[in-house]
């Protein structure tokens, strides 16, 4: 009997480390596909929503756009950014560092020290420029 008692034990220990092997295996299968999916590209606004990015929303309030709830009301609101810079790449050299016309700003130069990268630099201006 005690015999029987160990050879039914290892064969359930046996079929749960199958049935592990089984699922990990057909988790890593499932998995795969997701990995191996292209990664959406973020959007202007992605970058500046995002606060481990552009995180404008910490110091700025943007009244035109529904879902920028925020209450930063530490810079300038940012609306009416066409008329406020008409021309966009001065808007852009402002994000990319604002203490080269302002040495006293506390807007973080995003582009000067890595924070965003050229293209997402871009972006955020589009973004921003159509507010």
């Amino acid at each position: 009997m005690r015999k029987l008692h160990q050879v039914a034990t290892a064969f359930a220990i046996s079929a749960f480390m199958l049935s592990g092997s089984v699922l990990a295996q057909a988790t890593a299968a499932s998995a795969a596909p997701a990995a191996a999916a292209p990664k959406k590209e973020d959007s202007g606004k992605d970058i500046a929503f995002n606060n481990r990015k552009g995180n404008c929303l910490a110091c700025h309030t943007m009244p035109t756009v529904p879902d920028a709830l925020s209450g930063g009301m530490y810079g300038p609101p940012l609306i009416a950014m066409s008329a406020r810079f008409p021309d966009k790449a001065r808007m852009r050299a402002q994000i990319w560092d604002a203490t080269v016309l302002n040495p006293s700003s506390s807007m973080i130069p995003f582009g000067k020290h890595g924070v965003l990268t050229e293209a997402e630099i871009d972006k955020v201006t589009d973004f921003v420029y159509g507010l």
